[in-house]
């Protein structure tokens, strides 16, 4: 029986003086998937992965990583995840090539089974192999944390906000490594990120927490499509003395010239908003549509959350 790269029930994280940061949470990420776990700040993100990572004991509940129970088997468990911090905790007087050994050998992996040179160059560090850590530009230690994290050949990877504050360079590298992982590896890649355009390109699955709470979890495809908010813009042929004055259609002006028309698509059909525009008089040059994007579920599920 295959089982899920992570399965977490009722897991609860309740803090000396009493802040709860987990409230019970249900979480299933499948196997072979790039599954996003986005919320706000202090939604209790970092909580969780840092119980999955064993950095923080849970107050209570279940945690199984690869099927290995957390309790029961816990080095297999931690065995099983590798995680990318967002925070560059680097030993200044380290190489890039010993820092990974160094983390090779925490891990027990045997000599003739580590890969330091091809995970260099895997993240684009084999002429910086035997330079000093501190000596290493801030998107360099970044890259680092990367192939620290895949020293042991984890069935999981966790990244932790693993694109906050690097160029577009950096960016596309780091995803290029991720999606080569998940295809030539079949691992399960864990993602946190702010930016909410990556999750969407990125994941195939997503969950959003929010005060501690499991607020939605779906396909990307499913949360984009639990708003039926549309807006249809229409480039005029010239100027119109009017916009449309018509219920469930909110026309207004955009910068470009174009006029934004927003309706829901579960009252108002495409059809009745071109009927609008030009039973308003506008003759119409082209004409385009737009649909929610996850900042708008985003929001949407942590405000009615809130």
């Amino acid at each position: 029986m295959t089982h899920p790269a992570i399965r977490i029930e009722g897991l609860r994280k309740i803090y000396a003086g009493g802040k709860e940061a987990l409230k019970g949470v249900d979480l299933t990420v499948p196997q072979g998937s790039i599954f996003g776990l986005l919320g706000p700040n202090g939604a209790g993100k970092s909580t969780m992965i840092n119980i999955l990572a064993g950095l923080v004991v849970k107050t209570a509940g279940r945690v199984e990583i690869c099927g290995w129970d957390q309790d029961v088997n816990p080095r297999q468990s931690r065995a099983s995840i590798g995680v990318m911090p967002q925070e560059l905790n680097l030993d200044p007087f380290f190489t890039p090539r010993g820092a990974l050994e160094v983390q090779a050998g925490l891990y027990g992996v045997p000599r003739a089974q580590r890969q330091s040179d091809e995970i260099l160059a895997m993240i684009g560090l084999t002429d910086k192999a035997e330079a000093y850590a501190r000596t290493l530009s801030g998107g360099m230690r970044r890259r680092l944390l990367l192939g620290k994290a895949l020293v042991h050949h984890p069935h999981v990877l966790v990244l932790d906000e693993p694109t906050a504050g690097v160029d577009i360079e950096l960016r596309q590298m780091l995803w290029e490594n991720v999606r080569k992982l998940n295809q030539d590896r079949g691992m399960t890649i864990i993602l946190t990120t702010h930016y909410l355009e990556e999750a969407e390109e990125m994941c195939d699955e997503i969950a959003i927490i929010n005060h501690g709470e499991l607020v939605a979890q779906d396909s990307t495809a499913n949360l984009l499509g639990q708003l039926d908010g549309r807006t249809m813009v229409i480039e005029p042929a010239s100027t119109p003395a009017d916009l449309p004055q018509v219920d469930g259609i909110t026309a207004a002006w955009r910068p470009d010239g174009t006029i934004a028309c927003s309706y829901r698509s579960g009252q108002v059909t495409a059809d009745q908003v071109i009927d609008a525009v030009r039973g308003a008089g506008i003759s119409i040059r082209d004409v385009r549509t737009e649909q929610a994007d996850l900042e708008d579920v985003f929001l949407a599920l942590t405000s009615s959350a809130s």
